[in-house]
């Protein structure tokens, strides 16, 4: 059984596989022969809240013949003591498959043990393996291909969306510039055990130097709300605006995970000159999704 818990876990030949099967999905909406998750229905297990994840999960499932029950934590015994094991095990006789947003890593892979159902990480504080496919999906939309790309990330280097990163540059072709301030860096030990064609700096201006795509997310994730003074102090260098996207390389890209908080991480006038690039890639999270449940369904 197949189940998609991290992009560390994923081969390269399988997120070529993954963003080919989103290029189909997403030429043949409407129109889709194929419903393999015809009486089926999926649970979205759901203890961070969520814009994006959450309606391009419903509506995905939907498009492709299933039906969908979401629950936040508050809503099933998890949110009151219960192992994720137990749930694991109640849920995995009764549902086809998983949709989990969370904290612990380790929540999704016991749950994807016990339950014996395919399941998917829809983002946990390590990784968020479903941002990344869409983003490398819209890249190849934009720019042709990722392959021989240099892509910078900006802002909070030991975040999820950029770990998830280094372990998508360790298994493709394309250069990742990480531009964090010191205390904000991925560890070494990270970065070496990727491997990749990955630049750790605080030198912003070096790192944006002939990007072609610039990406940041926001400075303060669900968690470190109580950082948030000392997280804007040390971050507020690290903002894509206009004069830093002239250091890139003609016709860069401009990429946010969303959601954006405008004046912080990037500017408004930014999100505006770049909105078709960033709402495509908000668009693509629906097209990827179906396309990671067709492929663990094969």
């Amino acid at each position: 059984m197949k189940h998609l818990l991290s992009l560390e876990s994923l081969s390269g030949s399988d997120i070529a596989e993954i963003l080919a099967m989103t290029q189909t999905l997403k030429a043949t909406r409407g129109r889709h022969t194929k419903h393999p998750l015809r009486h089926q229905c999926w649970g979205m297990i759901f203890s961070k809240s969520s814009t994006r994840t959450r309606v391009s999960f419903e509506v995905g499932i939907r498009e492709l013949g299933g039906d969908v029950l979401f629950l936040s934590a508050s809503d099933i015994q998890l949110g009151r003591g219960e192992p994720i094991k137990d749930t694991a095990r109640v849920m995995g006789r009764m549902l086809h498959g998983a949709v989990i947003r969370t904290f612990a890593q380790s929540d999704v892979e016991d749950f994807a043990h016990y339950s014996n159902i395919p399941t998917i990480n829809a983002l946990t504080d390590e990784e968020h393996p479903c941002q990344i496919l869409a983003d490398l999906f819209t890249i190849q939309e934009k720019l042709g291909t990722y392959e021989g790309k240099t892509v910078t990330f900006i802002g909070d280097g030991m975040s999820n969306v950029a770990r998830s990163w280094i372990w998508a540059s360790s298994k493709l072709n394309f250069t990742l510039c990480i531009a964090s301030p010191k205390p904000f860096q991925p560890s070494p030990e990270l970065v070496a055990r990727a491997g990749g064609d990955i630049l750790v700096t605080d030198d912003l201006a070096a790192a944006v130097s002939g990007a072609d795509v610039l990406y940041t997310d926001v400075w303060v994730s669900m968690g470190t709300e109580k950082q948030t003074e000392y997280r804007l102090a040390q971050l507020a260098g690290f903002q894509i605006n206009s004069a830093l996207l002239q250091k890139a390389a003609p016709g860069a890209l401009a990429m946010h995970c969303l959601p954006a908080y405008r004046g912080k991480e990037i500017t408004d006038e930014v999100m505006e000159s770049h909105a078709d690039t960033i709402f495509t890639e908000a668009e693509n999270r629906l097209h990827v999704q179906k396309a990671i449940i067709t492929w663990l369904l094969k």
